[in-house]
Protein backbone atom coordinates (compact mmCIF):
# COMPACT_ATOMS: atom_id res chain seq x y z
CA UNK A 1 0.00 0.00 0.00
CA UNK A 2 0.94 3.32 -0.97
CA UNK A 3 0.85 6.04 1.46
CA UNK A 4 0.17 9.61 0.49
CA UNK A 5 -0.46 12.72 2.06
CA UNK A 6 -4.15 14.53 1.69
CA UNK A 7 -3.68 18.16 0.99
CA UNK A 8 -5.89 20.84 -0.95
CA UNK A 9 -4.80 19.68 -4.36
CA UNK A 10 -5.05 16.39 -4.00
CA UNK A 11 -8.16 15.06 -6.42
CA UNK A 12 -11.08 12.40 -4.83
CA UNK A 13 -14.06 12.16 -6.80
CA UNK A 14 -16.95 14.39 -5.13
CA UNK A 15 -19.54 12.70 -3.38
CA UNK A 16 -23.15 13.49 -3.65
CA UNK A 17 -23.37 16.00 -0.47
CA UNK A 18 -20.92 17.77 -1.44
CA UNK A 19 -22.25 18.28 -4.37
CA UNK A 20 -25.26 19.56 -2.71
CA UNK A 21 -22.90 22.22 -0.85
CA UNK A 22 -21.91 23.24 -3.56
CA UNK A 23 -24.81 23.97 -5.04
CA UNK A 24 -26.47 26.09 -2.10
CA UNK A 25 -23.25 28.22 -1.35
CA UNK A 26 -23.05 30.43 -4.90
CA UNK A 27 -19.96 32.60 -4.66
CA UNK A 28 -20.87 34.73 -7.94
CA UNK A 29 -23.27 36.87 -8.57
CA UNK A 30 -26.67 35.23 -8.10
CA UNK A 31 -28.50 34.62 -11.47
CA UNK A 32 -31.64 36.22 -11.61
CA UNK A 33 -34.53 35.51 -14.03
CA UNK A 34 -35.86 37.79 -16.30
CA UNK A 35 -38.76 38.39 -14.24
CA UNK A 36 -36.91 39.38 -11.09
CA UNK A 37 -34.46 41.75 -13.19
CA UNK A 38 -37.26 43.88 -14.81
CA UNK A 39 -38.43 44.14 -11.36
CA UNK A 40 -35.63 45.44 -10.06
CA UNK A 41 -34.98 47.98 -12.88
CA UNK A 42 -38.52 49.26 -12.68
CA UNK A 43 -37.73 49.54 -8.73
CA UNK A 44 -34.46 51.59 -9.73
CA UNK A 45 -36.60 53.92 -12.13
CA UNK A 46 -38.97 54.78 -9.47
CA UNK A 47 -36.31 55.89 -7.20
CA UNK A 48 -34.64 57.89 -9.58
CA UNK A 49 -37.84 59.56 -10.26
CA UNK A 50 -38.55 60.45 -6.87
CA UNK A 51 -34.61 61.70 -5.90
CA UNK A 52 -35.83 64.32 -8.89
CA UNK A 53 -38.98 65.23 -7.77
CA UNK A 54 -37.49 65.55 -4.09
CA UNK A 55 -34.53 67.76 -5.97
CA UNK A 56 -37.04 69.98 -7.41
CA UNK A 57 -39.00 69.86 -4.18
CA UNK A 58 -36.13 71.34 -2.46
CA UNK A 59 -35.09 73.75 -5.42
CA UNK A 60 -38.39 75.30 -4.73
CA UNK A 61 -38.24 75.54 -1.03
CA UNK A 62 -34.60 77.49 -1.24
CA UNK A 63 -35.83 79.96 -3.15
CA UNK A 64 -39.04 80.08 -1.19
CA UNK A 65 -36.63 80.60 1.87
CA UNK A 66 -34.24 83.09 -0.05
CA UNK A 67 -37.25 85.16 -0.78
CA UNK A 68 -38.61 84.92 3.05
CA UNK A 69 -35.09 86.23 3.99
CA UNK A 70 -34.86 89.33 1.66
CA UNK A 71 -38.43 90.58 2.31
CA UNK A 72 -37.42 90.51 5.92
CA UNK A 73 -34.35 92.47 5.28
CA UNK A 74 -31.95 89.36 6.54
CA UNK A 75 -28.85 89.82 4.92
CA UNK A 76 -25.78 86.94 4.13
CA UNK A 77 -24.04 89.44 6.33
CA UNK A 78 -26.33 90.26 8.85
CA UNK A 79 -27.14 86.53 9.45
CA UNK A 80 -22.77 85.87 9.31
CA UNK A 81 -23.28 88.26 12.54
CA UNK A 82 -25.64 86.54 13.94
CA UNK A 83 -24.14 82.92 14.18
CA UNK A 84 -20.63 85.14 15.32
CA UNK A 85 -22.89 86.29 18.34
CA UNK A 86 -24.25 83.28 18.96
CA UNK A 87 -21.39 80.98 18.48
CA UNK A 88 -19.38 83.52 21.34
CA UNK A 89 -22.00 83.46 23.67
CA UNK A 90 -22.33 79.39 23.37
CA UNK A 91 -18.46 79.41 23.91
CA UNK A 92 -18.62 81.71 26.56
CA UNK A 93 -21.03 79.57 28.49
CA UNK A 94 -19.17 76.32 27.87
CA UNK A 95 -17.49 74.60 30.84
CA UNK A 96 -14.25 74.71 29.00
CA UNK A 97 -14.46 78.55 28.56
CA UNK A 98 -15.37 78.88 32.27
CA UNK A 99 -12.37 76.35 33.15
CA UNK A 100 -10.09 78.04 31.22
CA UNK A 101 -10.82 81.88 32.52
CA UNK A 102 -10.77 80.83 35.85
CA UNK A 103 -7.62 78.88 35.25
CA UNK A 104 -6.25 82.42 34.19
CA UNK A 105 -7.42 84.47 36.46
CA UNK A 106 -5.82 82.01 39.01
CA UNK A 107 -2.51 82.24 37.44
CA UNK A 108 -2.77 86.24 37.25
CA UNK A 109 -3.49 86.73 40.42
CA UNK A 110 -0.22 84.52 41.77
CA UNK A 111 1.86 86.39 39.43
CA UNK A 112 0.48 89.81 40.74
CA UNK A 113 1.59 88.11 43.98
CA UNK A 114 5.07 87.17 43.02
CA UNK A 115 5.83 90.34 41.84
CA UNK A 116 4.38 92.15 44.79
CA UNK A 117 6.76 89.41 46.98
CA UNK A 118 9.32 90.53 44.21
CA UNK A 119 9.07 93.92 44.13
CA UNK A 120 9.25 93.51 48.30
CA UNK A 121 12.88 91.66 48.26
CA UNK A 122 14.05 94.00 46.24
CA UNK A 123 12.80 97.23 48.46
CA UNK A 124 14.47 95.06 51.26
CA UNK A 125 17.45 94.45 49.27
CA UNK A 126 18.20 98.20 48.65
CA UNK A 127 18.24 99.01 52.63
CA UNK A 128 19.64 96.19 53.20
CA UNK A 129 22.53 97.58 51.25
CA UNK A 130 22.60 101.27 52.14
CA UNK A 131 22.98 100.23 55.58
CA UNK A 132 25.79 97.94 54.58
CA UNK A 133 29.97 99.34 55.13
CA UNK A 134 30.38 99.59 51.76
CA UNK A 135 28.10 102.13 50.71
CA UNK A 136 28.80 103.93 53.71
CA UNK A 137 32.24 104.19 52.68
CA UNK A 138 31.11 105.24 48.71
CA UNK A 139 28.31 107.72 50.63
CA UNK A 140 31.44 109.40 52.58
CA UNK A 141 33.37 109.72 49.73
CA UNK A 142 30.72 111.59 48.27
CA UNK A 143 30.29 113.75 50.86
CA UNK A 144 33.90 114.82 50.93
CA UNK A 145 33.97 115.13 46.98
CA UNK A 146 31.21 117.69 47.46
CA UNK A 147 32.58 119.55 50.09
CA UNK A 148 36.21 119.74 48.32
CA UNK A 149 34.07 121.07 45.13
CA UNK A 150 32.34 123.31 48.18
CA UNK A 151 35.61 124.65 49.28
CA UNK A 152 37.63 125.13 46.04
CA UNK A 153 34.44 127.36 44.53
CA UNK A 154 34.33 129.22 47.55
CA UNK A 155 30.79 128.78 49.05
CA UNK A 156 30.45 130.82 51.81
CA UNK A 157 27.76 128.66 53.18
CA UNK A 158 28.42 125.37 54.73
CA UNK A 159 25.00 123.55 53.67
CA UNK A 160 24.00 123.42 50.26
CA UNK A 161 22.75 120.83 48.00
CA UNK A 162 24.63 118.89 45.15
CA UNK A 163 23.18 120.72 42.68
CA UNK A 164 23.82 124.37 43.73
CA UNK A 165 27.67 122.96 44.41
CA UNK A 166 27.47 121.82 41.30
CA UNK A 167 25.69 124.81 39.59
CA UNK A 168 28.17 127.48 41.09
CA UNK A 169 31.58 125.50 40.14
CA UNK A 170 30.08 125.48 36.55
CA UNK A 171 29.29 129.29 37.03
CA UNK A 172 33.23 129.76 38.70
CA UNK A 173 34.65 127.50 35.71
CA UNK A 174 32.80 129.94 32.99
CA UNK A 175 34.21 132.91 34.67
CA UNK A 176 37.72 131.75 34.75
CA UNK A 177 38.04 130.80 30.88
CA UNK A 178 39.42 133.69 28.79
CA UNK A 179 37.48 134.81 25.88
CA UNK A 180 39.05 135.00 22.08
CA UNK A 181 38.47 138.07 20.67
CA UNK A 182 38.68 138.52 16.94
CA UNK A 183 41.37 140.92 16.19
CA UNK A 184 41.47 143.38 13.02
CA UNK A 185 43.31 142.08 10.05
CA UNK A 186 45.41 145.39 10.26
CA UNK A 187 46.80 144.46 13.94
CA UNK A 188 47.67 140.73 12.85
CA UNK A 189 51.38 140.21 12.35
CA UNK A 190 51.95 139.03 8.73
Amino acid sequence: METRQQGFLDSEPLREADEDFVSEVNLSNPIMTDEEREEIQQELAKLEEEISTLKQVLLSKEKQHADLKQKLGITPLSELKNNFSRGWHDMQTSTAYKKTSETLSTAGQKTSAAFTTLGSAITRKFGDMRNSPSFRSFEEKVENTVSTIKTKVGASETGGSFEEVLSSAANASSQDTPTNTLTDSSERPC
